[in-house]
């Protein structure tokens, strides 16, 4: 198991759903969950990723750059487990858990 924790300059976009987490995923072979928490976290938003397969943290940052890119979130944790998910997986749950944030 390797723990990779990311932290960005958020975008333009704070939750407004008022919910305290969404929920994205379930761990299960090839797949991850994705909690995601509005803080106050100065307008940054941080990444903490649990994964199975090591030695993958450049797809990790990518992946991450990617959906921050996209999505300009702000003041929110994501929580990832992962159970050796594709990237295209872990974008679509990114962007399922904001969802439920917005």
């Amino acid at each position: 198991m390797e723990h990779l924790s990311f932290e960005f300059d958020g975008g333009v976009h704070a939750p407004k759903s008022g919910k305290a987490y969404a929920v994205a995923g379930v761990v299960a072979s090839s797949n991850l969950e994705v909690l995601a928490q509005p803080q106050e976290l100065g307008g940054r938003v941080r990444f903490e990723v649990d994964t199975t397969a090591a030695h993958f943290q450049d797809a990790w940052r990518a992946v991450i750059t990617d959906f921050i890119e996209r999505r300009q979130p702000r003041d929110v944790l994501f929580s990832i487990n992962d159970f050796a998910a594709i990237p295209p997986v872990v974008s679509l749950r990114l962007d399922q858990a904001w969802e439920g944030l917005e």
